[in-house]
């Protein structure tokens, strides 16, 4: 009984100092296999170590996408009238960005309303009155960074009126490309990590248990615009580059 116990603190005793080392180092035993072999080769109630680590990786391109956002709008006494002449504007714009070289299928609508506007309040009545009707149709035009400027003014000086902003950022594939580099940056980085807490703590490790992405982080839009003075000097930009940043949360077994 005496040497059985004995035995016990010696093994707490070790397992407290492994549970010392930095990191988040785990240590779980395997059952025994039914048929008295081992699972999964583990010797039956042999411990099994594992280390879970976090890394994160950033990969930064030049933009090869722009996306303006414009509108048409027009005021009238009644909705059809404005709805009529946003329509027209709207027609003229497109002709002209078509005219331009933006294929149809990149320009597409962002949204549209058609409401009434009032009238300042009455001092006697407290009341207002209908003034007239609004109409808004906003555009959302892809084309490549260069020619953001271009669509800007081809847009304004042909019945557009208001320039809701400009974002520059990557194609669907530039996008793949550089998460799939990101994460291959973020696993080596986690890598890095799991192999020095394992030195700290005399271990190895011997493979990957689990593995999972997650808080990715979007492009970060990137808009300078650098020239857009009065006097008819054409609207230019400075795209920048763009970042896409992921995150892996990684599991290693260790011996």
């Amino acid at each position: 009984m005496n040497r059985r116990i004995g035995f016990t603190a010696v093994l707490v005793a070790a397992l407290v100092l492994l549970a010392g080392c930095s990191g988040p180092l785990q240590s779980t035993t395997t059952d025994a296999a039914p048929t008295g072999g081992a699972a999964d080769g583990t010797a039956a109630g042999e411990a099994t170590r594992t280390i879970s680590t976090t890394g994160t990786g950033e990969v930064s391109a030049d933009a090869d996408r722009a996306v303006v956002t414009v509108a048409v709008t027009a005021r009238a006494d009644t909705a059809e009238a404005a709805r009529s002449a946003v329509a027209e504007n709207a027609t003229q714009m497109r002709d002209a960005l078509r005219d331009a070289g933006v294929d149809d299928e990149s320009v597409t609508t962002a949204s549209y309303r058609l409401q009434p506007y009032y009238a300042d309040v009455d001092r006697k009545t407290g009341e207002r009155d209908v003034a007239g009707y609004e109409a808004v149709h906003a555009y959302r035009i892809e084309t490549t960074p260069d020619a953001a400027g271009t669509v800007v003014d081809t847009a304004i000086g042909n019945g557009a009126s208001e320039v809701y902003g400009v974002q520059f950022t990557l194609s669907a594939e530039t996008r793949a490309e550089l998460r799939e580099r990101a994460l291959e940056r973020a696993m080596n980085a986690a890598r890095t990590d799991a192999d020095a807490i394992a030195a700290a703590a005399n271990l190895t490790v011997t493979g990957v248990q689990s593995a999972s992405t997650g808080g990715d982080y979007g492009p970060v839009y990137a808009v300078r615009e650098t020239a857009a003075d009065a006097g008819g000097a054409p609207t230019q930009f400075d795209a920048g580059s763009v970042t896409v940043t992921a995150r892996v949360d990684v599991t290693y077994t260790a011996a």
